[in-house]
């Protein structure tokens, strides 16, 4: 197994954001898929923790790294619960999920 350690490129995540608000619809977008992008954040920063490159996380769920490149980019894909904690041990995790209500505005 192939246990490749990776270096994340530096990324400033709000100030991307920022500047694509100025984006003419950009806003509607996004909002519409904030879960899934939530969910890639969270997938991105596991694997970030754990130093693992996309081909690492792919052998140990014995699946190819574009499989797990589809997992990592937000709304081209809805992964199963399956594949989700067999992500969240591929990269040494646990998959919680939580039901909550709404905050009242």
């Amino acid at each position: 197994m192939a246990d490749l350690k990776y270096t994340p490129v530096r990324h400033n995540h709000d100030q991307f954001l920022a500047k694509a608000r100025e984006r003419k619809g950009f806003a509607e977008a996004y909002e519409s898929l904030e879960l899934e992008y939530q969910v890639v954040n969270q997938l991105l920063k596991a694997r970030a923790r754990a130093g693992l490159t996309q081909d690492a996380v792919a052998e140990r769920m014995g699946t190819t790294k574009s499989a797990v490149s589809r997992l990592e980019a937000a709304g081209k894909h809805a992964p199963s619960l399956t594949t989700l904690k067999r992500y969240a041990k591929a990269v040494g995790c646990e998959l919680q999920i939580k039901l909550v209500r709404p905050k009242a505005t």
